[in-house]
């Protein structure tokens, strides 16, 4: 892990780089799988599930009864655990319904704003060696929330050509039925698309591995909307004097064994934590089943000491990370002074595994610097705003001339028109 001191501002941009490959890297690979998919359909999408997952697969689709044995298959304590954070998640997410804005502009002229659902949405949920099965909550339940009518979840299949039982039950029990053992760039291709099997949406969401960000991205082209480019998982933590260092590694290691390319970073300004904390880490890691994923990743992460908080505060803004935690007797010049990252985890009680899980906050969510201008996962992230406007008799004399004159300027003649032909009616019905 490297151990920086007081680095100069001017250094700031190389020492947080990202340990993830650049869009250009990656594009020519994502795009030669986009167009065999476009064209060969599921034919190219069981070639590249062999190639990049080894499986040999006949069925891409997941049965309804796999998905029923899944349910059967998952232990009461468990069911008990995801059933508490999809009911956290609810709320949250239910507390974010708005109602309909409606005004009157001016005498006669009424204009309001009503939020209507994705008809068509897509959900990548990461799989492999780590099934993210509580992605399926935070995806499907806002989906269900804002009512959008077709749910499409793609998953890679894992090493016996099935998904998760936690993936299935969870995807039951969020009313998924459309669910399709596909991973990687080939399912966003299928869900951009659409193939003899899966259907094409409108909206694609979930976190992914760099590969899966650039395809994301280059969807996009194609008229598909993402929720945001939401890659390898990344986390920085702020910890003053007051923290204590086995609970700060502890943070830092639950994002590292995301995968080998996740980062952590610790920003401090206590010289004790800044010198423990190498070795409690290097504690905390050798018992964990994924120490050599998560000792990868804490290669590409780094210890910084700088001088005071407020050098601090303007590297947190700097870097915009995905997840940030505050441990510091000055929490509140940190909440108030913090502009861009995607969720904040307040006090020394907060791990970031809470959010990930069960708190009901959203935890796909924008990398890579994006939080910089990306929000997280929401409700609204399902929802689109149609505007609509009534304009009476007695409002269209009130607003027509301006009107008229703003078009003249512009020199469009036919909108102007459009306004006199029913200000001359108007007058002639006098």
């Amino acid at each position: 892990m490297e151990k920086v001191i007081n680095p100069k501002k001017a250094e700031w941009s190389s020492l947080l780089e990202r340990p993830t490959q650049t869009v250009e890297d990656i594009e020519a690979t994502v795009n030669e799988i986009f167009q065999e998919v476009k064209h060969k359909g599921d034919e190219a999408i069981l070639r590249y599930t062999s190639l990049f997952d080894g499986q040999q697969l006949e069925q891409i689709e997941v049965s309804k009864e796999q998905i029923e044995r899944a349910v059967d298959n998952i232990s009461e304590e468990l069911k008990t655990a995801i059933n508490l954070a999809k009911s956290n998640i609810e709320w949250f997410h239910k507390a974010q319904i708005t109602a309909p804005v409606e005004v009157e502009t001016m005498e006669g002229v009424n204009c309001w704003t009503q939020k209507k659902a994705i008809q068509k949405v897509g959900l990548y949920i990461p799989g492999g060696s780590a099934p993210l099965f509580s992605t399926v909550l935070m995806l499907a339940v806002p989906a269900q929330l804002a009512g959008c009518e077709e749910v499409v979840l793609c998953s890679p299949p894992n090493k016996d050509g099935s998904l998760a039982n936690e993936i299935l039950y969870t995807a039951h029990l969020c009313g998924i039925k459309k669910v399709f053992k596909v991973g990687g760039i080939q399912a966003i291709a299928a869900l951009t698309y659409g193939s003899e099997t899966i259907p094409a949406v409108y909206k694609i969401f979930g976190p992914g591995n760099q590969f899966v960000t650039v395809a994301k991205q280059i969807a996009t082209k194609y008229g598909v909307a993402i929720d945001m480019p939401a890659g390898p998982s990344e986390l920085m933590v702020y910890a003053d004097e007051s923290a204590n260092s086995a609970f700060v590694a502890s943070d830092l290691l639950s994002q590292a064994e995301h995968g080998t390319d996740s980062q952590v970073v610790l920003v401090t300004t206590s010289k004790r934590l800044f010198s423990e904390l190498e070795v409690e880490i290097n504690a905390q890691m050798k018992p964990l089943p994924r120490k050599e994923i998560a000792g990868k990743a804490i290669q590409n992460s780094k210890l910084i000491l700088l001088e005071d908080e407020t050098l601090c505060l303007d590297m947190i803004n700097e870097y915009a990370p995905e997840h940030l935690i505050i441990v510091s007797e000055n929490e509140d010049f940190f909440l108030k002074g913090i502009k861009n990252a995607g969720s904040v985890f307040v006090g020394a009680y907060t791990p970031e595994s809470a959010g990930d899980y069960a708190s009901g906050t959203n935890h796909t969510l924008p990398t890579n610097g994006y939080a910089k201008q990306y929000s997280g996962v929401n409700l609204d992230s399902f929802l689109k705003s149609i505007t609509f406007q009534k304009i009476s008799e007695k409002g269209l004399k009130n607003i027509g001339p301006s009107v008229e004159l703003m078009a003249e300027a512009e020199g469009l003649q036919a909108h102007k028109h459009a306004i006199t032909l029913r200000l001359n009616q108007l007058k002639r019905q006098e």
